[in-house]
């Protein structure tokens, strides 16, 4: 079977695809704000009145292995739902068959394995919570290719009813628990109650694609195709978990508890604009694979977008990192702000090398994709375990953003090259968000010593900081116009073009992923 990409839309169809690609994108921002926010409210009330910073940890170590298996749950054949052309409803049944037997086959190595791999990570405790949060595994396997086939129709309404069932049910239950002392167990329970009806919810929102079947040749193609993207996939999620699994061995529960407190904190405006593109980006890029010029000039736009969009809030949640944990999450949690303004730098290189990833992947230089991962992956442990055991999280995050600034993002912007997207063109749709974040720092950091943190003298800084940082923009809007009135389109206004991208893991089927 041919692993071709989607072809290009003929002149006739660019109107109803670029409507689709619109209203995706616009159902997409909803959804994910409006989970973002439920997610931010009850980790506010779990963090302020039921969990400490222990049973935050431990919770944090079931997770971390959680998303690492994740990212090669199904073998990275489900994205070919989105990505292969034809009558989907020809190869859904062998990927739906391979993904459940791959699924299943984890849970099952992981069950018998979570003792030694909670140990290893520093939280024996954590053994139970681990065989029941990884069901998620096997419900995520089944819900792969109806979620897929959401993703390959745009349809971004029905996926947010599921995701909104999925979230009400999720919390309600890890809520109930919690206060009756079930401590981390209750985030576990609540996830599989959350992903059972997500699986639900897919499956009567795409019917009949919870088909199984087999067909050899179609196996073949399939593992072909999503073997690398497997293997990057989990390189990838490797890399962002590697940092919790250290902190949790090498410094305790504790110290892993405000780790991961301030890197969800620091994962805010990432995901919620990272979520919202992801959920049509790789569709659309696919549709500009076969034209370089095209492809070229919609990830420009695409990166200068989403860096524009991404460094105020970076710049104020890291300049203003104390007040904000103390704020949101009480004086408890205060130690979790040492690493939190490193954790926002990383946070914007994660954007932009989650935006190459999305766009190597559709032009399939799957192999690149595989040695960038595992670069980052060999230079970043040794460095996370010496600054682990040279201070505390502070130099563990700091130790993340110097592996990416020094190693990874040139060696993204090389295969971009070698992509045929030229690093000047990268280069300059960043260089106003960056000068003006940096403008921004400075600013902030000034007004918050000569004015002190009160409530009004924070606000005032939040707000003369972002008025310095948009009269830096300001000048770039025109980009930002051409961006939006090109959405879609390529060369003569023939094909449409992608949405800011994120990073090259698969598709959530369900939601709620976080550390």
């Amino acid at each position: 079977m041919e692993t071709a990409p989607a072809a290009p839309a003929a002149p006739g169809d660019q109107a109803t695809l670029g409507t689709k690609v619109r209203s995706a994108t616009r159902w997409s921002l909803i959804n994910t704000m409006v989970m973002r926010l439920g997610n931010f409210a009850t980790g506010i009330v779990l963090v302020r009145y039921v969990l400490d910073p222990a049973a935050w940890g431990v919770y944090g170590v079931a997770q971390t292995v959680l998303m690492v298996l994740l990212s090669a749950n199904e073998l990275g054949v489900s994205l070919a739902i989105v990505r292969w052309e034809g009558d989907v409803r020809r190869f859904a049944p062998t990927v739906l068959t391979l993904s459940a037997v791959s699924s299943g086959l984890l849970y099952l190595s992981l069950f018998a394995a979570a003792p030694a791999v909670a140990g290893l990570l520093g939280s024996h405790e954590a053994t139970a919570v681990l065989r029941v949060m990884c069901v998620c595994l096997v419900l995520d396997g089944l819900s792969q290719v109806p979620a897929g086939v959401l993703t390959r129709e745009f349809a971004q309404g029905r996926r947010m009813i599921i995701d909104a069932l999925n979230f009400v049910v999720s919390t309600s239950v890890t809520l109930a628990l919690a206060l009756h002392g079930w401590g981390a167990m209750s985030f576990a329970c609540g996830a599989v109650a959350g992903n059972v009806v997500a699986l639900v919810g897919c499956a009567l929102a795409a019917p009949g694609m919870l088909r199984f079947g087999w067909d050899p040749a179609q196996a073949r193609a399939l593992l072909r195709f999503g073997l690398p993207l497997a293997g990057a996939s989990m390189l990838a999620l490797a890399v962002v978990n590697a940092d919790a699994m250290i902190v949790g061995a090498v410094l305790g529960n504790v110290s892993l508890g405000f780790y991961m407190l301030a890197f969800n904190m620091a994962g805010w405006p990432v995901r919620v604009i990272s979520e919202t593109a992801r959920r049509v980006s790789f569709a659309g890029f696919s549709r500009l694979a076969d034209d370089p010029k095209a492809l070229s000039e919609g990830f420009g736009r695409a990166l200068g977008i989403l860096m524009s969009a991404t460094v105020p809030a970076c710049v104020l949640l890291g300049a203003l990192a104390g007040p904000a944990v103390e704020v949101v999450y009480g004086a408890t949690w205060l130690p979790a702000a040492q690493a939190l303004p490193w954790l926002m730098a990383l946070g914007l290189a994660r954007i932009a090398a989650e935006l190459t990833y999305d766009c190597l992947v559709a032009i399939g230089r799957r192999r690149s994709l595989l040695v960038i991962q595992g670069l980052w992956l060999v230079t970043l442990v040794p460095v996370l375990v010496l600054a682990a055991r040279a201070g505390g999280i502070e130099t563990v995050a700091a130790g993340h953003v110097l592996v990416a600034g020094v190693v990874v993002l040139p060696a993204f912007l090389l295969a971009l090259r070698r992509g045929g997207i030229a690093t000047r063109a990268v280069v300059r749709v960043c260089v106003r968000p960056v000068l003006g974040g940096a403008l921004m720092a400075g600013v902030l950091v000034l007004l918050r010593r000569e004015l002190g943190e009160g409530l009004w003298a924070l606000s005032a800084t939040c707000v003369i900081g972002l008025v310095c940082y948009a009269l830096c923009v300001l000048p770039a809007r025109t980009l930002v116009r051409g961006a939006l009135a090109r959405f879609g389109r390529g060369p003569a206004g023939q094909q449409e073009s992608a949405a800011p991208a994120v990073p090259a893991q698969k598709q959530p089927a369900t939601p709620a992923r976080e550390r």
